[in-house]
């Protein structure tokens, strides 16, 4: 009969110090939906004013508040239409983070192809650097919030 050593305190982490991360996150993150589901973004300067968007220049993020409040009553097509790049991305946020909670609640170490990570990453960057080009642009005035 063989037996195995003991594990170091250090090299034992509970599921409580696994899930803690995960759950800050997705909780801040849900937080943040209700706060936008139950204080309309669509009503003028009810989150502020945006210093890009006063300037005639939509970045990136603009129509994101109002794409999530959309998203919050089931409205994809308004969502999309207040922000097509956040929309796009939401599935693969929501699938990274279930999956972060899943491996932090079993203790599973992934070992993810950085060469994967990086082609995703930098295919999303790029085409958000396009998005934002032409939304400010005359042709892709459609895309502006």
């Amino acid at each position: 009969m063989t037996t195995t050593a003991p594990h170091s305190a250090e090299e034992v982490s509970t599921r409580r110090e696994r899930m803690r991360a995960p759950i800050v996150v997705i909780g801040g993150l849900a937080a943040a939906t209700l706060a936008l589901r139950l204080r309309d973004p669509h009503e003028h300067g009810a989150w502020g004013f945006c210093p890009s968007a006063a300037m005639g220049i939509y970045c990136p993020g603009c129509g994101g508040l109002r794409a999530v409040n959309d998203l919050t009553h089931g409205d994809v097509v308004a969502a999309a239409s207040s922000n097509l790049m956040l929309v796009l991305a939401l599935p693969v946020v929501i699938f990274v983070l279930a999956r972060w909670a899943y491996d932090g609640w079993t203790g599973e170490e992934r070992h993810h192809s950085t060469r994967l990570v990086l082609g995703v990453s930098g295919a999303y960057l790029a085409g958000l650097a396009v998005f934002t080009v032409l939304r400010n642009l005359p042709v892709g005035s459609w895309l502006a919030p």
